[in-house]
């Protein structure tokens, strides 16, 4: 057989599913993960193509990647590493629950603190920050700038050091700036700096900064698109754009009680398109029996609903292909 025939069918063929992942630190040897990688549908980065161990994953950022005000903030904290020791467990804590139900073993580490930028972690936490990761997720200020709302100057300025900074210790580091969602906040209230514009209006300005703070280092592979996810959720009629005016019926809340903050259903939204976007499969395939899901109180129908809205907001980009469905390994106990 031609060996280009070989490989295109080796590309068709279907993952093999792997066996259940224990969490990060259960003291599992060199043998045994090499196993798990060689089962997993999952890539693997540069450092570890020939060897074995795990991909290190940072997530970096605030309260919105750490979920505040939902229960998903203290989730499994003990599957992952929070380098605060605050016991967070969060969106970092939700994507390795989806990389396990995958097949996909992740050692996941964070670094986040309420309220604050990039260039908070660059000034105080940069010996956490700046290690020899494999892949990091970033995120900043959620109106890019606290002072300027809008203005994507500063975290211009902090993802240029932030890719020197990474690149230093690992150069095939694999960065990817996590762009948010709209704040009903600043949109439907008098004060808000997007007031009186479309709840979409603020994720796409948001986003455009992301856009321009990615083009300062070719560490950055690309803009992980959670608020234009969140866009689509509202516009296919899967959330409630406006959580001011009362919950519509059959529709979710994407925002917590502040409406500011993600709810338990926007962070799995905002969990859900990191795991599509850094491991290239269809969210999709978790189905309504996922774990996290389960765990966190959602329900099959709301979880099947948040994994499409993911997959198609990932599967509309032209720059990559899309997400690729695997079968999943794990299912919730019932």
């Amino acid at each position: 057989m031609p060996a280009a025939l070989a490989a295109a069918l080796l590309l068709l063929a279907p993952p093999v599913p792997a066996r259940h992942l224990a969490p990060a630190r259960d003291g599992r040897g060199a043998a045994a993960r090499q196993a798990a990688s060689v089962e997993s549908p999952c890539p693997r980065p540069p450092r570890l193509a020939a060897q074995a161990g795990a991909p290190t994953v940072l997530f970096v950022g605030n309260s919105f990647t750490f979920a505040y005000g939902t229960p998903a903030r203290f989730y499994r904290p003990e599957t992952v590493t929070d380098l605060n020791r605050k016991g967070t467990g969060g969106v970092p804590a939700l994507f390795r629950s989806f990389a396990g139900q995958a097949g996909c073993e992740y050692a996941v580490s964070l670094e986040t603190a309420p309220g604050v930028s990039l260039e908070f972690h660059l000034a105080k936490r940069r010996d956490l920050v700046g290690r020899a990761w494999d892949y990091v997720v970033a995120q900043g200020y959620s109106t890019l700038d606290r002072e300027r709302p809008g203005d994507p100057a500063a975290l211009v300025r902090a993802a240029r050091e932030l890719a020197e900074a990474l690149q230093a210790k690992n150069p095939d580091v694999d960065v990817r700036l996590m762009a948010t969602w709209s704040r009903a906040d600043q949109t439907y209230v008098a004060s808000g700096a997007w007031h009186r514009q479309p709840i979409e209006r603020m994720a796409l300005d948001v986003r455009a900064g992301y856009d321009l703070a990615a083009a300062t280092s070719p560490v950055y592979r690309g803009v992980i698109p959670v608020g234009e996810a969140w866009n689509r959720a509202m516009r296919d009629g899967v959330a409630d754009p406006d959580p001011y005016d009362g919950l519509a019926s059959g529709k979710l809340d994407l925002w917590t009680y502040d409406h500011y903050h993600a709810s338990t259903a926007g962070s799995y939204l905002e969990a859900l398109v990191v795991f599509g976007d850094l491991t290239g499969l269809d969210p999709r395939s978790l189905g309504g029996e996922e774990k996290a899901a389960f765990d966190l109180g959602l329900s099959p129908d709301q979880a099947v609903a948040l994994q499409r809205v993911a997959y198609e907001e990932l599967a509309a980009r032209t720059d990559r292909p899309a997400p690729r469905p695997f079968e999943p390994v794990a299912q919730p106990p019932r």
